[in-house]
């Protein structure tokens, strides 16, 4: 439970980022982790997404096309905003351009849910925490 609150923290903090972060280089392909799966898609990937997110409520899970959406999620601290995302793992392989994340936001005025911009930095630190949690599970199937 204590993992699921420090992903939550984060996921948290990557939603409420104001400021737009540079992609930066990404890293490169992990050769000793490709096709590790028994679904379509990368499982390391899959199941990081879904631990990342597993304080949203769940649409829509399929993990043959690779593909996670959420519903709308309203964070206790900031119940005038809510978030809705979809993650789409592209590829068999862990990579960090396998994973892409899209999200919805919506801020309330006068009761009436109106749409309003995602900052570009909360996709990407949300791929990044997505690509961390896939990672450490490698290092632990390998390790264990």
């Amino acid at each position: 439970m204590h993992r699921r609150s420090a992903l939550a923290l984060g996921l948290v903090a990557a939603l409420s980022l104001s400021a737009c972060a540079s992609k930066g280089d990404r890293p490169k392909s992990d050769l000793a982790a490709s096709r590790v799966t028994t679904i379509g898609v990368n499982s390391y990937l899959w199941r990081a997404s879904l631990d990342t997110l597993s304080f949203m409520p769940l649409v829509q899970t399929d993990s043959n096309g690779g593909v996670i959406v959420t519903d709308w999620y309203v964070n206790p601290q900031t119940p005038t905003e809510r978030m809705k995302v979809t993650v789409t793992i592209l590829d068999q392989d862990l990579r960090a351009d396998a994973v892409r994340v899209a999200a919805l936001r919506e801020i309330n005025r006068g009761g009436q849910w109106v749409a309003s911009p995602v900052q570009a930095a909360t996709t990407q630190k949300l791929e990044d925490l997505i690509l961390t949690r896939a990672r450490d599970l490698r290092r632990s199937s390998i390790a264990g």
